[in-house]
């Protein structure tokens, strides 16, 4: 056996919150292990749709949403690449006037929080978006909401939280983890052990495992999103697009290609998944009634992830309430990508403070087993 290496905190998964919980601790002074079974950013965090939007958020995730936006506006002084990172506005759009009313509603429920939404009728829709069809009839726009590269942004954090100090194993097996007395020892399949008062839970969709061994219990399921680019296209899509109801959403990079999501793939092993022929053809469909014109387009590729679900939809961030120095951050249900920086902010505060000024009593995975 390999002599133990010792730290502050040990991070089991490199995802874009565990590599940002990482970098955060690290710039606070603490000695900090990371441990990536593929590679960082690799997984859901680099597969994901590149959505960089606080609007359609739910009213407990928007303090999280606008924490993460300041570290989003200055993304190239915090992890060094700007990730083709741009405020590009998300619109999201109704097709009926219960829809609409929907946005107006949610409008007035998050006027607190600075999201400056903007409704828009159908008349004001046609004139400046000919190219949506008939069936949209109005629409909210965040003009401050964006998007960004994953497959760049996700794996810069990790290398951000190297450059600050963190030690990164990557490609590495975890083999067993228990607490002894007042300290985690993590081995690895290699031999390799790591010892640590702190750990953090933040392996994503294979996280409930590791939960249930210290007693805490997390109802996490797995899913697959169907995802899409199309050949390069003139550019015609300024702003990042959603509907009400979420059945599709969609992008176009300064290069021309379109980027699109909805609906679910299939997992084929633990690890992995894929789109299938059927749910494409849905997604074209759906892509279609939205936007007719690109009705003979070409798709170029397509992918899925595995990402983490749990039954309201809301992330589980907390410490545990079973083991003392057990940090969780996972579960972000698909939408985690804007959030996940200051998700590992607060991770790091509950380590170096034991509490933080953003509100996340929502998060605490207790909401599934106290009446």
């Amino acid at each position: 056996m390999i002599n133990p290496q010792s730290a502050d905190v040990v991070i089991i998964g490199g995802g874009i919150v565990g590599c940002s919980a990482a970098l955060s601790l690290s710039r606070r002074g603490l000695r900090v292990i990371l441990l990536e079974r593929d590679t960082c950013g690799s997984r859901s965090s680099g597969v994901n749709f590149g959505g960089v939007r606080r609007q359609g958020r739910t009213i407990e995730q928007l303090p999280l949403a606008v924490r993460a936006k300041r570290i989003w506006d200055t993304l190239p002084d915090y992890i060094g690449i700007d990730g083709e990172y741009i405020q590009s506005g998300h619109l999201k759009l109704a097709r009926s006037q219960q829809e609409f009313a929907e946005l107006e509603s949610y409008r007035e429920r998050t006027r607190d929080f600075g999201l400056d939404l903007q409704l828009i009728g159908p008349m004001t829709l046609r004139q400046r978006f000919s190219w949506l069809a008939s069936n949209v009839t109005g629409g909210s726009y965040c003009p401050q909401d964006g998007q960004a590269n994953p497959r760049l942004v996700s794996p810069a954090f990790a290398a951000a939280a190297r450059r600050a100090g963190t030690l990164i194993f990557e490609r590495f097996t975890v083999s067993g983890i228990e607490k002894l007395s007042e300290e985690f020892h993590v081995s690895g399949a290699d031999g390799s052990r790591f010892t640590a008062p702190n750990l953090l839970n933040c392996a994503g969709a294979w996280s409930k495992d590791l939960a249930a061994q210290f007693g805490d219990e997390v109802p996490l399921t797995q899913g697959y999103p169907a995802m899409a680019v199309t050949e390069p296209l003139p550019f015609f899509i300024p702003y990042s697009l959603g509907v009400c109801g979420s059945e599709v959403y969609c992008r176009q990079v300064q290069r021309g290609n379109v980027v699109m999501g909805g609906g679910r793939g299939i997992g084929l092993t633990d690890s992995t998944s894929r789109s299938t022929a059927e749910m494409l053809q849905t997604l074209m469909a759906r892509i279609v009634r939205l936007i007719p014109s690109m009705r003979n387009v070409q798709i170029i590729r397509t992918w899925s992830g595995v990402e983490a679900y749990t039954p309201d939809k809301q992330p589980i961030l907390c410490a545990s309430p079973t083991t003392a120095g057990l940090f969780h951050g996972f579960g972000l249900s698909g939408a985690g990508f804007e959030i996940g920086p200051a998700v590992g902010e607060v991770l790091a505060d509950l380590v170096i403070d034991g509490r933080t000024e953003t509100p996340i009593h929502t998060f605490d995975l207790q909401r599934f087993t106290l009446s």
